[in-house]
């Protein structure tokens, strides 16, 4: 195990040191890289990595509500533009950029503002590979856009059934769709990732068990398997995937390899914390999981394991650490969020 994490500086300083790898991979980018949607949850993480790994440049839009979220950008070398990216004019002006991380979506608060859903999910990745017909677009999907697969199995891959619950994972198998169609009209080079569950300590399923682990809340075990992938990992393989993008556009699962029992993920926590979870309800036969053989076996698998985020974790909730106050909801099998 490595050492304890006490401070949100230290948390951000594990997640954005770069790897041998990730400076490599971004030491061959061309030219600026934009991040839109870069004051969401991965955005900021994304771009101090890509800054230490010595990009030439990092835009970051948002439509910046929280003002020190962009400040801070400042600080790193970011450059930032606030925008809202539904407006055509705002994504008219952007600069033209090689390489663009489409992060911007919306989930949380998407079953009481389904235009808005739809608008930001499924009109907005549509029209970033329309505005930028020749950059190379890495565009961050959902593994919702699957349908629920056994249990016990591997979990979807790429060529997998889609089947998405709910408005949200309706919303991003439509946003897919209509960018694999801009992109391929155009030739643009694309890549779709269905990411599942990223985690850290404010934030994750592994986060959500462990408050609840630790306040004597019971645990709905009906999504009873689950996978989970490190944001700092997460953000690693993101830098190196601009070589994946093509037309047709290429899709990817990116999440951890291990399919995780809930159940057994809470006793984990509970013995870290020295409490006993509270259980409600039993386990499904299916579950929204997604196999990232593939990713694995082209990149490697990821630096932090699972036990080393409960130890991290467990030592984060005993102290009070920050939390996001976003809860992932990942235990709604109806697809509400």
């Amino acid at each position: 195990m490595t050492a304890l994490l006490d401070t949100e500086a230290q948390l951000i300083e594990q997640m954005t040191t770069p790897s041998p790898q990730v400076r490599e991979a971004v030491a061959r980018l061309e030219g600026p890289v934009l991040i839109l949607g870069a004051a969401g949850k991965m955005g900021p993480t994304l771009a101090e990595l890509l800054v230490r790994a010595g990009a030439r440049q990092v835009i970051g839009v948002s439509r910046f509500s929280d003002h020190w979220q962009r400040d801070y950008l400042s600080t790193l070398g970011v450059k930032t533009l606030q925008a809202d990216l539904l407006d055509p004019q705002a994504l008219a002006s952007l600069p033209e950029t090689p390489y663009i991380f489409m992060l911007a979506g919306f989930k949380f608060g998407a079953s009481g503002d389904p235009s808005l859903t739809w608008a930001m999910n499924t009109y907005l990745p549509a029209q970033v590979v329309q505005r930028f017909p020749h950059a190379r677009i890495i565009y961050v999907s959902s593994g919702n856009v699957y349908a629920y697969t056994p249990a016990t199995g591997p979990g979807a891959g790429e060529e997998g059934e889609v089947g998405p619950v709910g408005e949200y994972a309706q919303s991003r198998l439509g946003g897919e769709r209509l960018a694999q169609f801009m992109a391929l009209r155009q030739g643009t080079p694309l890549a779709i990732v269905r990411l599942f569950y990223a985690t850290e300590l404010r934030y994750g399923i592994l986060h959500d068990l462990a408050w609840k682990v630790w306040k004597e809340q019971p645990i709905d075990l009906g999504m009873g398997q689950v996978n989970q992938l490190w944001q700092g990992d997460a953000n690693a393989y993101l830098c190196r995937l601009f070589p994946l993008c093509s037309s047709p556009a290429a899709v990817i699962n990116m999440t951890g390899p291990q399919t995780l029992s809930v159940r057994q993920l809470a006793l984990d926590l509970g013995a870290a914390l020295g409490t006993e979870p509270l259980f409600t309800g039993e386990e499904s036969p299916t579950a929204l999981l997604g196999d990232a053989s593939r990713l694995i076996a082209q990149f490697g698998p990821p630096a932090i394991s699972i036990p080393q985020i409960i130890h991290w974790l467990a030592h984060w909730v005993k102290r009070g650490g920050p939390s996001l106050g976003k809860p992932t909801k990942y235990e709604s099998r109806s697809g509400r969020f």
